[in-house]
């Protein structure tokens, strides 16, 4: 692991998280109801979970680099695809101006916010997909100690994503009850799908 991998890894997770995705909407419904404790409550649960994916994905991903090279080889690429694809995503929705979270955010969660957070992150395929996906992008088979790198990269990932979301908690209720927050969110779409596709095609022209 070295810096420049882990500046462009901190940088790309940022705009990432950024995303108004459903994370953000479960977030956001609990601030708007006027709860900004509810909010905060809902964004660490969601981190916990992010914590589980990162446990799961450093246990799978080190069995298979220590089974087969050729293996993990084939995962980074099949990753590199789905990175493209949710780049390209983020570029239609961009372009299309669906990305509007005011009028997803009138749905009711009820019952223990912390804990629903968990259980919405835990069990989302989604999420442990893009674990699998991203994690290995940065990873060097070759490395003495690739869990150790996983692990670093995946807790890092796990806190930058917790940051954006408290934030989120904080001011994401007046950021999307503002008549301009589709197009924010538009912004921030088409800048994580261009690093998306970006960080796709450094890693499949790299072939490393």
């Amino acid at each position: 692991m070295d810096f420049s991998s882990l500046s462009i890894f901190v940088i790309t997770c940022l705009a990432i998280n950024l995303i108004p995705g459903p994370d953000v909407i479960y977030i956001v419904t609990n601030t708007m109801k006027g709860r900004v404790q509810d909010g905060l409550k809902a964004a660490m649960g969601l981190g916990v979970g992010y914590v589980f994916h990162t446990a799961a994905a450093c246990l799978g991903l080190s069995a298979i680099i220590l089974s087969s090279a050729l293996l993990f080889t084939v995962i980074k690429f099949f990753g590199a695809a789905y990175l493209c694809y949710l780049g390209i995503k983020c570029l239609m929705s961009m372009y299309l101006g669906q990305s509007n979270i005011g009028a997803k955010s009138k749905q009711e969660y009820k019952g223990n916010v912390f804990v629903q957070g968990i259980v919405v992150s835990v069990l989302n395929p989604k999420v442990a997909l893009f674990f699998l996906s991203f994690l290995p992008q940065f990873i060097d088979q070759n490395s003495e100690n690739v869990t150790w790198s996983l692990l670093i990269y995946g807790l890092t990932f796990c806190c930058l994503a917790t940051l954006c979301n408290l934030v989120y908690a904080v001011a994401g209720g007046w950021v999307f009850s503002k008549a301009k927050s589709t197009r924010y969110t538009r912004i921030l779409e088409g800048v994580s799908g261009v690093m998306l596709i970006g960080l796709a095609g450094k890693i499949t022209l790299d072939g490393r």
